[in-house]
């Protein structure tokens, strides 16, 4: 590219954008990281009060700024009501004939309440392994091959096939590959608990991050259908091993078999047995949302949905004295939410709105499975055709200026394009997740928009660093998912470099101008498995089109 290339398409980057990219710095961002992410707010869990004080900073900001506020009775905050659930599970017990093997929780085996109930129970269940535990007529393939295990716990895989690259995209993970999808599929088929295999690279991460995300109250959105299954949970594989033993069977071969959809579920013919008692409580959350109403009197109609999700894991369950027991939740996703504001600061600074509205959603519970936005999605302030996209932030870089963008679900939508070129003007590129096969996709609050059609995307710096040798980016991110994701420790350090993330964000506000000035609204590519669900919301805004209540 020819410096006078670059030149220009600095300077018209810079001009739809306006004035606002000066006020996107290091310190905007870290002000609010600082106090987001301090021990008073006490990890922001759910319902809690750090809970509570967020919802307050936030909806102050998007008064100071000047944006509509859109909640209830004229505030900013959209009420979520959540069900928690505390449960005491001991351990979980096989049995076959007079041999049996005890899974310890929390050293063993983390399980929760599959239910909403006072109680939950396996007593002598049938244990039957279902592989991936995976139902897609689109690829072929049916893990439970109409078998009945009604009453039966299942035992299943992380992840999903990955050797074959026209199946489930290969290596890149889908849904069908995500623990929520394996305790949804397999409370359809009738079962009474799902047990997911853990291993690192399955699941991304290590135990640790599954002791801490899944300990203490579990939260849901109140359940309107009841359901058989009484347990979810995770064995190590260690004890997934031994489980397996019970049979005289090898999990490795068990695991092999299951590659193909020639696959057909095995009884291991061993029996699982717990109960434990629940503590059930209704709680109170709250999504907070801003909006800045767009400046074309027939575009403003159109929204563009900007979501980080404001919570955290709260406060370490059982913490010894002296312990640091607060998940401060720094990086994830205090920075998320400082960008979101600092964005928000950046667009009300310019002297004409951008065309099409712009919505600040600092939603709840993500960490919970993505309640809020879900909430959000199901009690949408406008149709779900008339979003334009939504742009979502879970996590800033805190190691430097990097070289590449790196976009999660890159190809889904036509927003890469409009991210490509603005990614270029920064003498920047933009590639596919380099960690795909974690299904990142999947795991944040894009998924729910996308779920209904509207083109989402989320994307992070690269692992490209400046001045750095190739493989330190990705070096750091692993070490900081193995020693901080989840943990205590995801505090606001003094040795944090933001330049990168400074980068980013203006990337962002960037964006955000040019698909609320564009003349159309973004796509999903085609065939993309997100698309027909667009076509349905784009048709259910056509006169005479029957709609769903409350769309």
């Amino acid at each position: 590219m020819t410096s006078s290339l670059l030149l220009a398409l600095l300077l018209s980057a810079d001009k739809s954008a306006g004035a606002g990219q000066a006020l996107i710095t290091a310190s905007a961002i870290t002000g609010h990281v600082r106090f987001l992410a301090s021990d008073a707010l006490e990890g922001r869990g759910p319902a809690s009060r750090g809970d509570e004080l967020t919802q307050q900073y936030l909806a102050a900001q998007y008064e100071t700024l000047g944006l509509e506020l859109l909640g209830a009775n004229g505030s900013a905050r959209q009420p979520v009501e959540l069900v928690g659930v505390t449960g005491h599970p001991e351990q979980l017990t096989f049995s076959r004939g007079q041999a049996s093997f005890v899974a310890k929780f929390h050293h063993d085996l983390i399980a929760v309440s599959g239910h909403q109930g006072p109680v939950s129970k396996l007593d002598k269940a049938d244990v039957v392994f279902v592989g991936y535990g995976i139902v897609a007529p689109e690829y072929g393939w049916n893990d439970y091959k109409n078998v009945d295990v009604k009453g039966k716990v299942v035992l299943v895989m992380n992840n999903d096939p990955e050797d074959d690259a026209a199946l489930f995209a290969g290596k890149t993970r889908l849904w069908y590959g995500r623990w929520d999808y394996k305790y949804q599929q397999a409370a359809k088929q009738g079962a009474v608990g799902c047990l997911i295999i853990h291993t690192t690279p399955s699941a991304g991460y290590p135990w640790q991050v599954v002791q801490t995300s899944w300990t203490g109250e579990q939260f849901d959105l109140p359940s309107e259908k009841p359901t058989p299954l009484q347990v979810k949970g995770w064995l190590t594989e260690d004890a997934s091993r031994k489980l397996v033993a019970l049979a005289g069977k090898d999990l490795d071969a068990l695991r092999t078999t299951a590659q193909s959809r020639e696959f057909t579920p095995v009884a291991l013919g061993a029996l699982a047995s717990t109960s434990f008692t629940n503590v059930v409580a209704k709680k109170a959350t709250a999504n907070v949302l801003g909006l800045l109403r767009g400046s074309d009197p027939v575009l403003s109609d159109e929204w563009l949905i900007i979501t980080a999700h404001h919570d955290h894991l709260g406060l370490k369950e059982g913490a010894k004295p002296g312990e640091d027991a607060v998940y401060n939740g720094a990086v994830d996703n205090a920075s998320g939410v400082a960008a979101m504001l600092t964005i928000a600061r950046a667009l009300t600074s310019q002297p004409k709105a951008p065309k099409r509205s712009v919505l600040f959603a600092a939603v709840a519970a993500e960490e919970q499975g993505l309640l809020g936005s879900q909430y959000l999605v199901e009690h949408p302030p406008v149709p779900w055709g008339r979003m334009a996209a939504n742009i979502n932030i879970d996590g800033l870089n805190i190691w430097g200026r990097t070289k590449d963008v790196s976009v999660i679900g890159y190809g889904k939508s036509s927003i890469d394009a409009t991210l490509s070129q603005l990614a270029k003007a920064q003498g920047r590129v933009v590639k596919p997740d380099a960690l795909a096969d974690r299904g990142f996709f999947y795991r944040s609050d894009q998924f729910n928009f996308a779920k209904v059609g509207v083109p989402a995307a989320y994307f992070s710096s690269g692992h490209a660093f400046r001045d750095r040798p190739e493989a330190w980016g990705r070096e750091q991110r692993e070490k900081w998912e193995l020693t901080h994701y989840h943990q205590p420790t995801d505090e606001l350090l003094a040795s944090w470099d933001l330049s990168g993330a400074v980068e980013d964000v203006k990337l962002i506000h960037q964006l955000i101008v040019k698909l609320a000035d564009a003349p159309a609204m973004p796509t999903w590519a085609r065939g993309d498995e997100f698309e027909l669900a667009r076509l349905k919301a784009l048709e259910a805004l056509k006169p005479n089109t029957p709609r769903a209540s409350g769309r």
